[in-house]
């Protein structure tokens, strides 16, 4: 004999918490399962296991989708204020970090405990190490095959989000059942992601794996200001994980390194105060030893500064603040902390989250093709879609 629910949401990450709390404080009977042993592990893990669960700037031009207008309505409904009243309800202590990145003071786990604590207060029920066997619609809703044994429901939510960080038990599972009931599905790959080099230039920057500085990352049109680190496999830092869910394989990157620093005024001015100092001296002074090094025996100077012409100068710093690079490719989905792509959003009603061509069936969260900036915006997306889901249901 089955079990029934009016609400089945499959995941108990950020979007299948929230839109459990939501439904569930509405009076609908709701049952959240996941595979994993512990609810939340993406949060727990996020923001240095201090989760940036939101940012104060989210609005629609934070994320990449192929409607940049489908995530306006969610967005619009449950705002940063609204995920932060709740937060702040709950006593938990929180910090402002650069670019609107909110924190919380102690642990991740205080948001978890304050969604497990939303949720029991709504009644919604969590199993956990629960696998789900089979879905199919039903004349009255969905039944659920798992490994507890069948469940029925009026409408299904699935927020099992896409296939990022594989070990946390990222499946795509998602899009299974999406492909299943028919809807269309945006190209998937991995995002907010460390990006690689082929082996020739991973040889020359050797010497600067562990370095890190601002930077300016510039790919076409789009440009992120943050930090910038070299790593035995490539590029990574908040400048490199932004750009790379622009970048595609084949295109090329700029590095503008210290782009607040006019370096080539600073080395012009060491040249007038003492020209018998090395270039690599001067350059010193405001980049890494290392990265100074690098750049100088890369253009292959190993004069004083009073034997540098104007034009040597400048070639020099053009090097070091408009270095184009061509990635190899990125870490993948093992170290991704997001998923490009996923459900069409074309499939969806923006203001429900219900697929279009079935009734009763919705999708939230990461496995929806809409996908944030680094910095919070993610969950912000989560906290968003799970909410008007939930208030749909």
């Amino acid at each position: 004999m089955a079990r029934k629910f009016d609400v089945v949401i499959l995941g108990a990450g950020a979007a299948g918490m929230m839109c459990a709390i939501r439904a569930g404080a509405r009076g609908r009977s709701v049952l959240v399962i996941d595979h994993a042993k512990a609810p939340g592990e993406k949060i727990r893990i996020s923001g240095g296991g201090r989760c940036n669960f939101t940012n104060i700037h989210a609005g629609p031009k934070n994320y990449l989708s192929a409607n940049p207008h489908f995530a306006k309505s969610a967005l619009a409904r449950y705002t940063p204020r609204d995920f932060l009243d709740l937060v702040e309800r709950h006593r938990i202590a929180w910090h402002e970090k650069t670019l609107g990145q909110l924190f919380c003071d102690d642990s991740a786990k205080d948001i978890i405990q304050m969604l497990l604590s939303e949720m029991k207060a709504a009644g919604a029920a969590l199993e956990l190490q629960k696998q789900i066997t089979s879905v199919e619609k039903t004349p009255n809703g969905f039944r659920i095959g798992t490994s507890d044994g069948p469940i029925e429901a009026g409408s299904l939510v699935v927020a099992t989000g896409g296939k990022s960080i594989p070990k946390m038990g990222a499946t795509g599972l998602a899009y299974d059942i999406a492909k299943q009931f028919g809807l269309k599905m945006v190209e998937t790959r991995p995002g907010l992601v460390p990006l690689t080099l082929d082996p020739n230039t991973l040889e020359k920057l050797s010497p600067l794996s562990g370095i890190g500085v601002p930077a300016e990352l510039r790919h076409g049109k789009t440009a992120f200001r943050e930090a910038l680190l070299f790593t035995h496999r490539g590029l990574s830092g908040p400048s490199i994980l932004q750009i790379s869910s622009y970048w595609r394989e084949g295109d090329d990157v700029t590095l503008v390194i210290e782009p607040d620093l006019d370096i080539a005024a600073v080395l012009k001015a060491a040249r007038k105060a003492n020209g018998k100092q090395a270039a690599q001296t001067a350059l010193a002074e405001v980049l890494p030893k290392r990265l100074a090094q690098f750049f100088v025996e890369a253009r292959g100077i190993s004069s004083h500064l009073a034997d540098l012409s104007d034009k040597a100068i400048d070639g020099l710093v053009a090097s070091i603040q408009n270095w184009t690079i061509r990635p190899a490719g990125s870490e993948g989905y093992r170290t991704a902390e997001v998923t490009l792509g996923g459900i069409d959003t074309s499939d969806l009603d923006s203001k429900t989250m219900q697929a279009k061509a079935v009734p009763g069936l919705h999708f939230i969260g990461e496995c929806v093709d809409v996908t944030g900036w680094l910095g919070g915006y993610n969950f912000q997306w989560a906290w968003a879609s799970g909410h008007v889901c939930g208030e749909a249901l």
